[in-house]
């Protein structure tokens, strides 16, 4: 029986020479579980987006050998005891250079809902919480060898409450208290009572490089971006626990800029061992409540300016503590 050669159309010259950026497949999904020693598995079903790039000789890339290498790497990692997802990442990003001889750059990128358990504030009732997990690894062709970068990161939700509006909803009390009170007991209440404002659903993410020879877990991110908002939420709460998420809400009012100003200084404190030279993205994005838009703020930089800006910080809060002294 004799096989049909089929021409590889994609080897051809185009008629526009152009290098493209980034081809590849974007929204593929699979199955990826995750063993970990003394604990259960962690089942995540992620959606991968794997790119190349394209010189301007060549007319296409060979589809198919995306989310072939995908797959490829994920029945290994799904044969591995300990699997970092970023690195899952990486070895796609391995595979797919070795894949495309004629690419010189190859990008995965990764996303998946994660689940998992926390308790309500007061009742202490266990919840299954979910949040999102991200990796991504970019690599590139230097010489004979391939230099690959590994990020990973989480996106949370939780919830803060606006100084602004409770600042003007302070002083708006403060002249109907004086109206039967003195000056020190409407201090007292304003100082003892929970102070309305307006909500936010804030959502937090982070994006860390992942530098050689070290290791970020995803759920030390999630508790990072949960404690730099004015609240973490729970999926269930009982009345005490409702109570005191909106208190300890309305205790420690933010703006958008301040849920990304925590976070920073927490990566800072955490994350000081990592190189200078580690890539950091924080975002903080808050759908605001009175408001049809929503409020947006975001650092990129590398953990040594990071460093260099909050140490300076703590260097002029100590000189100010001094002199008060």
């Amino acid at each position: 029986m004799s096989i049909t050669c089929f021409p590889d159309t994609q080897d051809k010259v185009p008629t526009i020479p152009v290098h493209l950026t980034r081809v590849g497949v974007s929204g593929v999904k699979k199955l990826l579980k995750i063993e970990r020693e003394g604990k259960r598995p962690i089942v995540l079903l992620p959606t991968f987006d794997a790119f190349v790039d394209l010189p301007s000789t060549q007319r296409g890339i060979h589809m198919s050998r995306n989310p072939e290498a995908i797959s490829e790497v994920l029945q290994e990692a799904m044969e591995s005891t300990a699997v970092e997802i970023e690195n899952v990442c990486a070895e796609i990003v391995s595979l797919l250079l070795k894949k495309h001889k004629y690419a010189r750059r190859a990008e995965v990128s990764m996303k998946s809902d994660f689940m998992f358990i926390k308790k309500s504030p007061v009742t202490k009732m266990k919840t299954q919480e979910m949040t999102k997990i991200m990796a991504d690894a970019s690599g590139y062709r230097d010489g004979d060898k391939v230099v690959i970068r590994r990020m990973i990161g989480a996106e949370v939700v939780g919830m803060t409450a606006c100084p602004c509006a409770q600042e003007s909803i302070k002083e708006s009390s403060r002249q109907k208290l004086l109206e039967f009170l003195d000056e020190e007991t409407t201090e007292k209440v304003l100082n003892t009572v929970s102070l309305a404002s307006h909500n936010q659903r804030g959502r937090g993410m982070i994006m860390i490089e992942v530098p050689e020879q070290h290791m970020i877990r995803g759920e030390d991110l999630i508790r990072i971006i949960e404690d730099s908002m004015s609240s973490s939420v729970c999926e269930l709460l009982k009345r005490s626990d409702e109570n005191a998420v909106v208190v300890h809400a309305h205790e420690h009012p933010m703006f958008v800029e301040d849920c990304v100003r925590n976070m920073v200084q927490k990566i800072v404190n955490e994350y000081s061992h990592l190189p200078d030279d580690t890539l950091v993205t924080v975002r903080q994005i808050n759908e605001e409540s009175i408001h049809r838009h929503n409020a947006f703020a975001e650092k990129v930089a590398m953990l040594g300016e990071l460093k260099y800006e909050i140490e300076g910080i703590e260097e002029n809060n100590q000189s100010t503590k001094t002199i008060c002294n």
